[in-house]
């Protein structure tokens, strides 16, 4: 298959192409195999699965009759998120589907012939799993999310939001180092606008609990919390504090998300 062919089957625009392949093909079992970071009953995970069978069917793609679909969901954890990838080479699908920078590079690492496609990934070129955006090369093309320079985005929204902010913490996934570069953009940006900067490293609900409680002590903060697994599957450790504001991506469309909020304490 083509790369444009593999972006088409996970749910472009253009029908016209499964179903000529089909006509040309007859009813031959197609494979796709599934990789995520994220756990299975995740209600945004179950969403998204939905939603993702849903477009297949649209373009003619019936999972049971002419294709079959081999989920591997890591629920956070890393080692298992390796031994699925390895378990969905193995298989040897028409083409394996990756969601977010942890899946692309675990399904990287254990092939480079196998087509590759992904979305949920920032910056596929820094990875080093694609040569540049315009022409991908390789086995691996997908969709990119956003820029890291974004990062700087959300200091100004606070910023604009609630002048009085005079503080911030970022909570990421230490273990993530993809995140480095949100960091650096956000952390630029607090600079100049003279607001203190925290780094609030988390793996876990607790360390997320702990992180907020210890931040919200002084007056005139803020929190930002990177698109990161753990922020996701606990992101009801974050939500319980009623957040003045909130910017978040719609549940239909990421399973991954960015939130900018206000802590308790007042910011005024």
């Amino acid at each position: 298959m083509r790369r444009r062919e593999f972006i088409t089957l996970l749910g472009g625009t253009a029908a016209t192409w499964p179903l000529a392949a089909r006509a040309q093909q007859g009813e031959r079992m197609r494979r796709i195999g599934v990789l995520a970071a994220l756990a299975e009953n995740d209600a945004e995970v179950k969403v998204w699965l939905t939603a993702f069978q849903e477009g297949l069917q649209r373009l003619g793609w019936e999972p049971g009759r002419n294709i079959r679909i081999d989920y591997r969901l890591a629920g956070g954890d890393q080692e298992r998120l390796k031994t699925y990838a390895a378990e969905l080479v193995r298989l040897a699908p028409d083409v394996l589907f990756a969601v977010g920078p942890q899946s692309l590079l675990a399904l990287h690492r254990q092939t480079r012939s196998l087509p590759v496609v992904f979305r949920s990934v920032a910056d596929p070129v820094k990875l080093g799993v694609v040569a540049n955006l315009a022409r991908p090369g390789g086995n691996i093309t997908g969709f990119v999310l956003f820029e890291h320079a974004i990062a700087s985005k959300w200091i100004e929204l606070l910023k604009d939001t609630a002048p009085g902010t005079g503080r911030v913490a970022v909570i990421f996934d230490p273990e993530n180092p993809f995140q480095v570069p949100y960091l650096q953009a956000a952390e630029a940006a607090a600079s100049s606008f003279g607001i203190q900067f925290t780094r609030a490293a988390v793996r876990n609900a607790a360390e997320i609990e702990q992180a907020i409680v210890a931040f919200a002590q002084e007056p005139k903060g803020a929190l930002i919390v990177l698109p990161s697994v753990p922020a996701v599957i606990h992101r009801d450790s974050s939500s319980r504090w009623r957040p003045g504001i909130a910017c978040r991506r719609s549940t239909r469309s990421a399973s991954l998300r960015a939130v900018a909020a206000l802590s308790r304490t007042e910011l005024m």
